[in-house]
């Protein structure tokens, strides 16, 4: 398809979700291409993933930039020239500038239920703990649109899962990543497919 719908995943460790990305595509149930792999590390497990699909990867280093809306820019332009049509952050975690030709093109997953647990230091294993700590009763993933600051673009869909009270913070992420692993292609076919909207804060998926 030579119009076909083009992703770019963005990774800084091992790839978990962009390997899961490439199930799905490989399984026929993804519909779009998956075109580039960005990583902000040389080191970042993920990148044998891309390699093994040949899919054409790209290490770009926050440290090489003078600021971050040089470095967001480099990312950018590079996925202007492979015609990327959407953005995809899986485990990204550098802080990056969306550019006026990218908002609303930029989304992510994020291992909570956004307003709660995100922003600055809230990522990885470090959410689950916190929810644990706090003892609230349900945790899960948000995917929502990225904009200029850490976990705060509009909310696209969410979803729920228990926390149960043995559960240590490897298990609760295990069964968020469940979720995510469901959710995240879910929506990624929602957009390449036109069915998803967004009025300032309000999206609007439609199943």
């Amino acid at each position: 398809m030579p119009n076909e719908f083009k992703i770019a995943v963005l990774i800084s460790g091992g790839g978990t979700t962009l390997k899961n990305l490439l199930d799905v595509h490989q399984q026929g149930r993804l519909d779009c291409e998956i075109g580039l792999v960005i990583s902000s590390s040389a080191s970042a497990g993920g990148l044998k993933f891309a390699q093994q699909s040949n899919i054409p990867s790209n290490v770009i280093i926050r440290k090489d930039y003078a600021d971050t809306a040089t470095y967001s820019e480099a990312m950018f332009e590079l996925c202007r020239t492979s015609n990327i049509d959407l953005v995809v952050m899986g485990g990204f975690l550098k802080r990056v500038k969306i550019p006026a030709d990218f908002i609303n093109r930029v989304i992510n997953i994020h291992p909570s239920l956004i307003p709660a647990f995100c922003g600055k230091g809230n990522y990885g294993i470090r959410v689950h703990t916190n929810v644990i700590e706090y003892g609230v009763k349900l945790s899960g993933c948000t995917v929502h649109y990225v904009d200029d600051h850490y976990d705060h673009g509009p909310i696209i869909a969410q979803e729920t899962v228990p926390v149960l009270n043995d559960d240590e913070p490897e298990t609760l992420a295990g069964r968020v990543f469940e979720k995510e692993c469901q959710l995240y292609p879910e929506i990624v076919n929602a957009i390449a497919n036109g069915r998803i909207t967004v009025s300032g804060r309000r999206v609007v998926y439609t199943n």
